[in-house]
């Protein structure tokens, strides 16, 4: 009779494994509500990226910043182009009378009404005009690069966005699983406790483990919902958007060996780095305006004009043309002032760009180290997830027959999530950190 205890046990523990199987969604009814699962529109990386750039209010930004810096192009080219001006003028005067005070000329003042045209054009300022033109060229080219950089930086975060979403997702999956397995063992031990065969100290364990995994659960549900936000807020939407992202196959491709061409390249193509080169080519013609401020302009002048309307002392038509030469010689130290700080604008570019040239091959080197150990894990959490299934099924044989205990189980059901979740969070961590690694590097898409 003694003999025909563990038999019994033993088929007691089948048919409740048995029946779970057959009704897991009985099991998991029993145990607690699953995460929710998104039935919104699929939505792969690229599509994502293609929103950004179409909705992403700082995209807009930076092509409007561009596109001031074109018209200040035009402005800087409106100083070598003539100007013309029409006038209309009427007045009414003493007849004889002359402006007395404020001026050391005498002009005579006549009744009249008349209108004419004025034209101006500069013949020459030796070069000013010329590099303020060349200045906003170049500037206009830096703005360029900049929209280039924000468009490279919003990328970057809907990739990581995107990733984010997708390891959630997959956590929330490890969670729901674990639910139902221990859900499961709740009921199976719960039936064993019923006939007697297990102890409530086995029963409770299982519901602890039971309301550890539902914590695991809802935390995984919290985190999936904010990266949905974070990544609708990205995609240039003020509320969350019902997206369900879809992961593309992509190979795991291994980092390269060294970090010295990375930095080369990084270097070559960073928009960033062309930003600045453009700002202090900009700076230095900027520079070279400033000094020319001593040197003479040189002007061409011309009017015509009709008095329909005038006194007998003025013709009906006037005409006149001219040229103009200004050389400055003293301003009060004016000019001085503002070459010497246009020459201290250029040098703080320089040392903007070294620092920036300085700070990408850091971040590069940085992020290609991140990026190899990020590969190496994935062997490691995979062989770790591989074990943690050996080590929990073993547990699971020996608890079955009554060779191990329910602490012994527990411990190796724990360790198998925490395996799931290492090994989930190794697969998109290197998806990131090669995303992050081509962002340092300049790589466009």
């Amino acid at each position: 009779m003694k003999r025909a205890v563990p038999v019994v046990a033993l088929l007691l523990i089948f048919i409740v494994q048995g029946s779970a199987a057959q009704a897991p969604g009985q099991a998991l009814a029993a145990v607690g509500k699953t995460a929710p699962t998104t039935g919104g529109k699929s939505l792969t990386i690229r599509e994502a990226e293609a929103i950004a750039l179409r909705n992403n209010p700082q995209i807009t930004v930076g092509k409007l910043k561009a596109l001031v810096a074109g018209q200040l192009v035009r402005e800087a080219r409106s100083a070598l182009l003539p100007s013309a001006n029409l006038s209309l003028t009427a007045v009414g005067a003493q007849a004889g009378s002359r402006v007395a005070a404020g001026y050391l000329n005498n002009p005579v003042i006549y009744p009249r009404a008349a209108t004419g045209v004025a034209v101006s054009q500069l013949i020459t300022d030796f070069g000013r005009t010329t590099n303020l033109l060349s200045s906003s060229r170049l500037f206009a080219k830096a703005e360029d690069e900049n929209a280039a950089a924000t468009r490279a930086q919003i990328l970057l975060a809907v990739d990581q966005d995107f990733y984010n979403v997708l390891e959630a997702k997959a956590l929330q999956q490890v969670a729901d699983e674990t639910v139902q397995a221990r859900g499961v063992l709740v009921e199976k031990i719960q039936a064993l406790t019923n006939a007697k065969l297990k102890s409530e100290l086995d029963l409770s364990f299982a519901k602890v483990e039971l309301s550890r995994a539902r914590l695991l659960q809802l935390e995984a549900v919290n985190s999936y919902e904010a990266s949905r936000a974070g990544l609708s807020a990205l995609l240039g939407y003020a509320d969350e958007q019902d997206f369900d992202p879809v992961e593309e196959q992509q190979a795991m491709k291994p980092p390269a060996q060294d970090a010295a061409p990375l930095i080369q390249q990084a270097l070559q193509q960073r928009p960033e780095v062309a930003a600045l080169e453009y700002s202090v080519a900009s700076a230095e013609k900027y520079g070279h305006a400033e000094h020319d401020l001593w040197r003479p302009t040189v002007s061409g002048l011309g009017v015509v004009g009709l008095a329909p309307i005038r006194d007998p002392h003025i013709e009906n038509w006037y005409g006149a043309a001219g040229v103009n030469v200004n050389i400055p010689i003293f301003n009060g130290f004016l000019y001085n002032a503002r070459a010497k700080a246009a020459d201290l604008g250029t040098d703080i570019n320089r040392q903007k760009l070294a620092d920036m040239r300085n700070t990408i091959a850091r971040d590069v080197r940085t992020t290609w180290q991140q990026n190899r150990q990020a590969y190496e894990r994935l062997d490691v959490t995979r062989q770790f997830r591989e074990e943690a299934k050996l080590a929990m099924d073993l547990a699971q044989a020996r608890y079955n027959l009554g060779l191990g205990s329910i602490v012994e189980y527990t411990q190796a059901e724990l360790q198998k999530t925490e395996a799931d979740i290492a090994d989930t969070e190794a697969v998109y961590g290197y998806r990131v950190a090669q995303i992050e690694l081509d962002y340092e590097m300049g790589v466009t898409r």
